[in-house]
């Protein structure tokens, strides 16, 4: 018995290997001191602090291994909450206070030893098989979809510029302003990019690695484990580890038909272009798991709680309440609708207020209220009610008519078959009010999808949010089975895979009528209905194990988006068009690098696509690669998610006059126009683009030419020479005849300024003729504080 249990120890940490083989394998285009950096800042900074407070605030779940996951994104929202302190002192290295107040916390509070269960080898290696998988996806797929260098990276989509611009401003101001359109507040959720700025600041890993590569495999594997730690916490058993882990890797809903596919609307899970263009999704993600395992340990109400524990606990889900409030608008109402209705459940059964989660209801409308004033400073959100708009939206592609329907139907019947997880929980419903908490929010988040609409399908995320919750009420149902029920289950889930796949066995071009979409879903629903009754004849089982294979036939319909994923998004989704203009990464990095972070930069720049007849204003790359703030670029993301103008997604830029004299120093400057950007505006750069409009002849004179390469130039605004740099001569008379001069006059000294020789632009990148130090001593740039 003593050496097997060696064994079993001997196998799990054998198998352990493969999370930091998994992380540098998924990031190998990197130089290896980028992944090992910012995995050390990981590890010392989140990893060790967050398991600390998470094990002291809460007494921990059960398992060692379950409590570091979920302790690791306890650290994030730590993190998340102190970065912005720390900025508001001008302390970006703030975050390096958490193993100090870990510490002090660990001295501080009542030790106690904490019940523990080993977690099998068998659980740890599940685990470890779907990070591989996940590793395995990063760069087939999620590696490829936002280029980082070369020709595809000036072509990318809008939403990946913009994240980058927004972890930019809070990499060096805050209270956030809007950076691609200065002048506004930020009114959005910025707590995601908390982490990514914070790890910038100590790694010195550059930004754009951090919010396109790292930072989103990191949330994604934090997902999968996560997953599988709270499904323990609830089951009580391992075997939910690596079932939870497994859904999450491979699970999805029954919409990744070719449509679906190819618009990248419906794969909701992490695995999905959502979860990657959208780091508050992602990081909402990882706060929202072990939010579910507190509540879970507050509802059930752990026999022996003292009011000092009970204290800790609400110390340790207001955190992440307060972290989550600030970083995704989908996340809270979704797990606040399922705290709402077991409070109820409580309430009623016992006959009398359940005051535990009256309290966290409490604090989830407290974090919400401000929130809502605080960040978002009132502005009222663009979401509306509109029921059917998301599938109207849809079938418009497709011709309109019957598909509206056709879809709903469709949409709707993949969304809910997680929900058939729950029928196989063992534990009675009266005993447990986290079935109550994960059904209701479930439903809420399907009902925000479907009856909510918004300008950019942003309703969406009400779904991509409640996707957790399926995966876990799936997980709970699958891990309640015993022994030869899992046999059982594992067929039956590949009569689910093969009844999804042959149901979507068509080519995309035959795929164009609502009539495809209904043959489909009926061949494949008729072929699981026929497997469920073949394998249940076949096995003469009782009730139970009839039930074990319909829920997992139907769970197994659900794997089809990310195997699809795999097969159709491992090209990148980019324009047709260079959105980024030939040299201006290059360019915009060249400010970053001789600027302060208070500088301010001018541009030509304002549509998506150059000299394009329709202007989508939907341009930040600027803001996103010099990390400074531009007057006025891009505005598109007029919603409260972004900034408080009055206008529609498209619609004209809230000050035309500053607008018309920032055009208009791109097309006939003047020395009093660039005296009124610099003072009034506090513009001390110039980036022009030669497709939008012809650099003016004057320019050049005006202002000093830095930077050239491909179709940019970069100008730098200079205080203007004094009006009369030389005195009048004051002559001294020694006669009545004739002025004569006793002495030379001494004369001011000429201000120098340095005038680079400039060139043509280089079709490559060149040796600069242009200096590359710091700005001439004349100009004095804003300090701030200067980027790693």
């Amino acid at each position: 018995m003593i050496r097997a249990g060696r064994g079993r120890r001997t196998a799990a940490l054998a198998s352990l290997p493969v999370l930091p083989l998994a992380w540098f394998v998924a990031l190998q285009e990197h130089p290896p001191w980028m992944p090992a950096a910012y995995l050390g800042y990981l590890l010392v900074v989140i990893v060790v602090p967050g398991t600390m407070f998470w094990r002291r605030l809460t007494g921990g779940v059960g398992w060692f291994a379950a409590d570091v996951i979920l302790g690791t994104s306890f650290g994030l929202a730590c993190e998340a909450l102190l970065y912005p302190l720390g900025m508001l002192f001008h302390l970006p290295f703030a975050a390096l206070l958490m193993p100090a107040l870990a510490f002090g916390m660990w001295r501080a509070l009542p030790r106690r030893k904490l019940p523990e269960r080993p977690t099998p080898w068998w659980a740890v290696a599940g685990l470890m098989v779907a990070v591989g998988a996940a590793a395995a996806w990063f760069v087939r797929v999620g590696a490829r979809l936002i280029p980082l260098n070369g020709p595809e990276a000036l072509r990318p989509a809008t939403d990946a510029p913009h994240n980058l611009a927004l972890a930019g401003e809070l990499a060096h101001h805050f209270p956030p302003r809007v950076p691609y359109a200065d002048g506004k507040w930020l009114t959005g959720h910025w707590a995601a990019y908390d982490h990514i700025a914070s790890a910038h600041w100590i790694t010195s890993v550059p930004l754009d690695v951090l919010t396109h590569r790292m930072v989103p495999f990191a949330w994604i594997l934090l997902a999968v484990l996560g997953a599988a730690a709270v499904a323990m916490v609830l089951t009580g058993r391992a075997v939910a580890a690596p079932i939870a882990a497994g859904l999450v890797v491979a699970g999805g809903d029954l919409v990744a038909w070719p449509w679906a596919v190819s618009d990248r609307v419906f794969a909701d899970g992490p695995f999905s272009l959502g979860q990657l263009t959208n780091p508050p999704q992602a990081f909402s993600t990882v706060l929202l798991l072990p939010l579910i395992a507190v509540t879970a340990v507050l509802l059930r109400r752990r026999p022996g709680t003292t009011r000092g524990q009970l204290f800790r606990l609400f110390v340790a889900a207001g955190v992440l309440v307060a972290a989550l409030a600030l970083t995704k608008s989908t996340a809270l109402p979704v797990y606040a609708t399922g705290l709402a209705v077991a409070w109820t459940y409580l309430t009623v059964r016992a006959g009398r207020l359940n005051l535990r989660a009256l309290l966290l209801g409490v604090g989830v409308a407290a974090a919400y209220a401000l929130t809502f004033f605080l960040v978002l400073r009132g502005v009222a959100s663009s979401v509306r009610f509109d029921p059917g708009a998301t599938f109207d939206s849809l079938a418009d592609r497709m011709g309109g008519g019957r598909a509206v329907t056709v879809i709903a139907v469709v949409v709707v019947v993949g969304w809910v078959m997680p929900l058939f997880g729950a029928l196989l929980i063992k534990r009675r419903l009266a005993r447990d009010p986290m079935v109550v908490f994960l059904v209701a929010g479930f439903v809420a988040a399907l009902l925000g999808a479907s009856l909510l609409a918004d300008h950019g399908d942003t309703q969406l995320f009400f779904v991509r949010t409640g996707f957790v919750l399926g995966v876990l009420l799936a997980s709970w149902g699958l891990g309640s089975l015993q022994g030869r029920q899992y046999w059982v289950a594992a067929v039956a889930l590949g009569i689910g895979v093969a009844a999804i796949y042959w149901g979507r066995y068509r080519s995309d071009g035959s795929c164009t009528s609502s009539s495809c979409f209904g043959q489909g879903l009926v061949v494949a629903l008729v072929i699981a209905a026929i497997g469920i009754g073949v394998f249940g004849l076949v096995l003469r089982g009782s009730r139970r194990t009839w039930a074990v294979i319909t829920v997992a036939v139907l769970v197994g319909t659900t794997v089809s988006p990310t195997v699809a994923s795999v097969r159709r998004f491992a090209s990148p989704p980019l324009t047709e068009y260079e959105s980024i203009a030939p040299g201006g990464i290059e360019a915009a990095r060249f400010i970053r690098r001789n600027s302060g972070a208070d500088d301010r930069i001018a541009t030509n720049v304002h549509c998506h696509q150059a000299r394009s007849s329709h202007c989508g204003t939907g341009s930040y790359w600027i803001a996103g690669y010099t990390e400074r703030r531009v007057l006025v670029q891009g505005w598109a993301y007029q919603t409260r998610a972004d900034d408080t103008y009055p206008a529609a997604v498209q619609g004209p830029y809230w000050n035309q006059d500053q607008l018309k004299l920032n055009d208009e120093v791109f097309t006939n400057p003047t020395r009093q126009l660039l005296e009124t950007l610099r003072t009034k505006y506090g513009v001390q750069w110039l980036l022009l683009d030669d497709r939008v409009s012809t650099p003016p002849k004057n320019l050049d004179k005006l202002t000093d030419l830095r930077f050239q390469q491909g179709t940019v130039r970069v100008y730098q605004l200079y205080p203007p020479p004094p009006e009369t740099p030389y005195p009048t001569k004051t002559p001294t008379p020694t006669s009545t005849t004739s002025p004569s001069f006793t002495t030379s006059p001494t004369y001011p000294t000429q201000p120098t300024y340095s005038l680079p020789t400039t060139s043509p632009a280089p079709t490559t990148t060149p040796t600069p003729p242009y200096p590359t130090g710091p700005a001439p001593t004349q100009l004095t740039t804003t300090p701030g504080l200067q980027s790693p």
